[in-house]
């Protein structure tokens, strides 16, 4: 059992899929890794660790030859899996549902061509289970705490109160909209940094999470909405009079925060849009948005992928990639993800990971030739 180790080629990309901690356990198991030359390079990982770990370490025709798997963070370019094996799996993210270069079903069928078993990680079910696989939640931790940082770096003022001879300078007062694994995160390091923090979801059993962390929770009351979750951990659908209710309390607290954090995205579906250019209008010069969704059309109107733009003296920053912007840390979580989804199904007789159907009917996107999973195929 052989398993590849690509290097990333998306524009902007820095983690790798593989580390030399996981490269260790995988030998462990009894699999061989080989590694592209610079795979580690730019989340500073030397090729020497690699091979200290135990991996081989060459071009891509060589690592690529003979793979059984090819591990990856973003899927490789098919015309970068010229003259692999007929079944052998590509372990990554693979935006199947996406557009542009590095996702969409346009790549999925061209996987399907090369006879590869395409297994999309971020389809991996939200089952207890399946916790330590997922990579959406690792890597949207690390998006929590980055976009915190990149707001303070935008913010011409200090976060916590301070009192001084000189005088006492207020704490920044923060809005986190969303509240998974991002927003949950965004809303601990703020307060870390000593802000002022609130926040809000569509999900009312979120409330107890946000008190939980000392920030305010910024809700409807007495309006008839929405009572839980609905199946995975998302939402159910609100009452038009709760959504008419929660959008007029949200745009009077937004005119009166200095920065807004926006974590929310629809798996498969365009970001729902959270604020409005009036809503960005109100708010005070120096006001800082960071849209974390803003690579799948943005929460925030007026916000641009990978530019941090200012409207009325109000900046909103939508960084790309933003898990990628913590490399070293990204890449060693991504890395685990992949090795425990492995490790779990792997099958000492046959010295391979057999999938079950619960997880592996969720993440197969292609097998035999053909697109077979059920989404995609619309059913």
């Amino acid at each position: 059992m052989k398993i590849a180790v690509l290097r990333e080629r998306a524009a902007g990309e820095r983690r790798v899929a593989a580390t030399p901690e996981t490269v260790k356990k995988f030998i462990t198991l009894g699999a061989e890794m080989a590694v592209e030359t610079g795979a580690g390079a730019t989340c500073s990982i030397a090729d020497d660790a690699y091979r200290a770990a135990g991996a081989s370490v060459g071009d891509a025709g060589s690592v690529r030859a003979g793979a059984d798997i090819v591990l990856g963070v973003q899927g490789p370019d098919p015309d970068a899996l010229a003259g692999i094996a007929p079944g052998a799996w590509i372990v990554a993210a693979l935006n199947p549902f996406g557009t542009g270069e590095q996702g969409g079903r346009a790549r999925v069928d061209r996987y399907a061509a090369l006879g590869v078993e395409a297994l999309a990680m971020e389809l991996m079910p939200r089952i207890t289970r399946a916790q330590s696989m997922d990579i959406l939640s690792s890597q949207s931790n690390l998006s929590g705490y980055k976009a915190v940082l990149d707001a303070a770096a935008e913010y011409g003022r200090a976060f916590p109160m301070m009192m001084t001879a000189a005088g006492t300078v207020s704490a920044a007062r923060l809005f986190v909209m969303g509240v998974g694994v991002a927003g949950l995160q965004a809303i601990a390091t703020a307060r870390r940094l000593g802000a002022q923090v609130s926040a809000t979801d569509v999900r009312a059993a979120t409330k107890e999470q946000i008190q939980s962390l000392g920030a305010k929770p910024i809700f409807v009351e007495n309006v008839a909405g929405i009572e839980g979750e609905g199946t995975g951990g998302y939402a159910t659908e609100m009452s038009d009079e709760y959504k008419a209710a929660q959008a007029e309390l949200v745009s009077a607290h937004i005119a009166k925060q200095d920065i807004v954090i926006t974590t929310a995205l629809i798996p498969g579906r365009p970001a729902p849009r959270l604020i409005s250019a009036a809503q960005v209008a109100s708010m005070k010069p120096g006001s800082v948005i960071v849209d974390l969704a803003v690579e799948a059309g943005g929460n925030v109107e007026g916000a641009v992928a990978g530019e941090v733009v200012e409207v009325g003296g109000v900046k909103i920053v939508g960084h790309r990639n933003v898990p990628s912007r913590l490399a070293a840390d990204a890449s060693a979580l991504f890395s685990r993800n992949l090795f425990n989804f492995l490790s779990a199904f792997w099958d000492k007789d046959s010295g391979r990971p057999v999938l079950d159907e619960e997880i592996g009917d969720a993440i197969r996107l292609t097998k035999g030739g053909q697109v077979v999973h059920a989404r995609l195929l619309g059913a």
